[in-house]
């Protein structure tokens, strides 16, 4: 049986955390690490994770190995991944975002301790089950995820203040720095991400160019449009916005450079997306724009510092109109240009300080 706080591990203890759905998910999950790492000083932590959002963990201090879920023609085959895992001799998973397939990977692997949901109908494939519904959003995602440590006998209570960690390297630092001199930009900027990744409801693209607009004209920074190749499109609508001035860096920074680039920012601004929580992660200040529907609402996927603003609609609706219609989100447009800009400016006066948890879930 593997031992607990209670029982302190041997050197030889594995514990496996199990994150492999997206980018701002695993960022969530990050947390979890430094907690182990207290707790259980000589365990040896890896993490299982999809190889487009797990690489933002690549470097972690407490991880000591990354296991990919999936290569480039996709998940890897159950046997194979049951092997991998077997091969692991882990005593103990930690799965965060459970799936049937997750489940029975871990109870065919036999790692003896399987944290999981009991919630779900495939519930009895985890030994150590965990009831908590997080489709009712009462807490924030970083909450639900270490309240899974409870499964290991750890009291969650004493995690006051979860520590976010992305490892940066010299090399993604050069690569941006390089990449703003042939720009020409050297000054003072921010960070526009228009797109969602399809994960949320978005506030207008013509809000947002006027929002950028102003932030040019009226305070004098440079703005960097990011996102994925696939979402240069978007950006080029709010480029529009800024005549040009706008650099548009879609599809041209991996996950470090672009941790790297926010590093440097004065402010970020986008929808809810997981460059926003990498943005929480490296210290800089966020500006979110978030749907009323609880499932995607700020109390669950806000950004996780009080170094933030979170605008979401006054409209009582759930935008239920606007799915039924399959037009841009009424709800989501009913937030202000101004109300944002002024939103902006509070956070562009804000000094870079120690990060602290937000009231979310609280």
């Amino acid at each position: 049986m593997m031992k607990t706080q209670a029982d302190p591990p041997t050197d030889t203890f594995r514990v496996l955390v199990v994150r492999t759905d997206r980018l701002g998910d695993v960022v969530l999950t990050l947390p979890l690490l430094p907690v182990l790492r207290q707790h259980f000083p000589q365990a040896q932590i890896s993490m299982l994770v999809s190889r487009y959002a797990g690489a933002i963990a690549e470097g972690h201090p407490s991880l000591e190995a990354l296991l990919w879920y999936d290569d480039d023609r996709g998940l890897i085959p159950f046997r194979r991944m049951t092997s991998i895992l077997r091969a692991g001799e882990f005593d103990a998973c930690i799965v965060v975002h459970p799936t049937p397939r997750l489940a029975f990977l871990m109870a065919r692997a036999r790692i003896p301790v399987r944290i999981g949901s009991g919630y779900r109908w495939y519930s009895f494939l985890f030994n150590r089950r965990i009831f908590t519904h997080r489709k009712t959003a009462e807490r924030h995602e970083v909450e639900y995820n270490l309240d899974l440590l409870r499964g290991l006998g750890l009291n969650v209570g004493e995690v006051i203040r979860p520590e976010f960690f992305i490892a940066i390297p010299d090399d993604a630092r050069r690569r941006v720095s390089e990449l703003l001199g042939e720009k020409g930009k050297a000054g003072r900027y921010i960070v526009v991400h228009p797109g969602s990744g399809g994960s949320a409801r978005e506030w207008p693209r013509e809000s947002l160019g006027a929002l950028t607009r102003q932030l040019m004209t009226r305070e004098g920074v440079e703005v960097f449009i990011t996102g994925t190749a696939s979402e240069r499109d978007q950006a080029e609508q709010i480029l529009g916005f800024t005549g040009g001035r706008a650099v548009n860096l879609c599809g041209l920074l991996n996950l470090k450079e672009l941790a790297a680039l926010l590093e440097g920012a004065a402010l970020y601004i986008s929808n809810s997306t997981g460059p926003l929580h990498m943005a929480v992660a490296v210290g800089t200040p966020v500006l979110g724009f978030y749907p009323q529907i609880p499932a995607m609402g700020p109390r669950r996927w806000g950004p996780y510092t009080t170094r933030a603003r979170v605008l979401v609609p006054r409209k009582s609706s759930d935008c239920s109109q606007c799915r039924q219609r399959g037009t841009a989100c009424e709800c989501m447009a009913s937030i202000s240009v101004n109300e944002a800009f002024s939103a902006a400016l509070e956070l562009l006066a804000v000094d870079r300080v120690p990060r602290v948890p937000s009231a979310y879930g609280s």
